[in-house]
């Protein structure tokens, strides 16, 4: 898209793409996440397992992730966040977190969502 200085242009633009949001969520499951450590580490972690029980990722009922962190936010397809989850897995990049670190988990780079 060429550079336009023409705010009613960047208006229109902007609602465009504001509309096409709404399509692709509208209806849609969106589990949130909160994550303190990732303005410090770069890294999300997505749970797993905790307690010996499958949670998180291998459970979610939601068609998106959304990770919250500050003030932005992170979309992401469940569907990509799970392949992106299987390469850890296999390389056994698994580690200990939560509340006790009673859970399992991988720390993934922020930018491997982009």
């Amino acid at each position: 898209m060429n550079y336009n200085s023409d705010f009613k242009y960047d208006l229109l633009v902007g609602q465009i793409k504001e509309q096409e949001l709404g399509e692709v969520l509208a209806g849609k499951k969106i589990e949130v996440k909160r994550d303190l450590m990732t303005p410090r580490t770069g890294n999300v972690y997505v749970e797993f397992r905790s307690r010996g029980k499958l949670s998180g990722i291998s459970t979610t009922e939601a068609d998106w992730y959304c990770f919250a962190i500050n003030s932005s936010f992170i979309l992401i397809e469940t569907s990509i966040l799970k392949k992106i989850c299987r390469r850890h897995y296999k390389k056994g990049r698994i580690f200990k977190g939560g509340d006790n670190n009673t859970s399992e988990g991988f720390l993934i780079p922020i930018m491997e969502l982009f």
